[in-house]
């Protein structure tokens, strides 16, 4: 075969090719985009008004009969065994932890619960989780970010830390009203019903945070960790 009829049948079948994969991608087109992860948000925006946020969040409950995530918001750090008397009624998916130091940031801490566990169980599994995470930290960074780790994972190893803020809860618009008038909750936002855990992008209102969601203060001393 000569080199121009063997380049003439390369071209043919390279059309070919592309025209088949057209075809397919037409008749086979995706039906809509993926949702993003962490793109429906929970909690106040960056510098927002604590006072305007506590106004308009009661909308976001669902309708009769529907169930949604929510953020669950306390107004104080509770115990574990507190935060669960704080939202029965309700199926709590993932605990937020956060060591309360004063004038010092710590880090917040989503903790998912263990499914198909007694839900006290899974709460204490998930502050063990989350002081392995602090302990952790504290292993790998140095300085006073090391040391507000450290500090953080002595309080998460006792049972009894005052450490969680908020919870991630699925329930109906009754249960979840429940929740909201009930101490010392301090807030319910709810995702729209049918949202995927996976989809929620949480940033809860911390029980310092009164008048604007702006970072709490840096400036304390670190207490040594015992």
């Amino acid at each position: 075969m000569r080199t121009r009829s063997r380049v003439a049948v390369l071209v043919s079948c390279a059309v070919l090719v592309v025209l088949a994969a057209w075809y397919a991608g037409a008749q086979h087109a995706p039906s809509g985009p993926t949702p993003a992860t962490g793109t429906i948000r929970l909690g106040p925006e960056a510098g927002e008004d604590v006072a305007a946020y506590l106004t308009r969040i009661p909308a976001t409950l669902p309708p009769d009969r529907a169930r949604a995530p929510a953020l669950v918001q306390l107004s104080a750090a509770a115990t574990p065994s507190e935060a669960l008397d704080t939202v029965a009624g309700a199926t709590a998916v993932t605990a937020v932890f956060r060591v309360p130091l004063p004038r010092v940031q710590t880090a917040l801490r989503f903790v998912e619960l263990e499914p198909g566990v007694p839900v006290d169980t899974a709460l204490d599994n998930a502050r063990a989780r989350a002081q392995q995470a602090a302990a952790l930290d504290a292993s790998r960074l140095t300085g006073r970010p090391g040391a507000v780790a450290a500090a953080e994972a002595a309080v998460l190893g006792r049972p009894d830390c005052r450490c969680v803020v908020a919870l991630v809860v699925d329930g109906d618009r009754e249960a979840l009203s429940a929740l909201a008038g009930r101490a010392p909750v301090r807030a319910v936002e709810a995702a729209p019903p049918g949202t995927a855990e996976a989809e929620l992008a949480l940033s809860p209102l911390l029980p310092e945070q009164t008048t604007r969601a702006d970072p709490p203060p840096d400036d304390g001393p670190v207490p040594a960790a015992r």
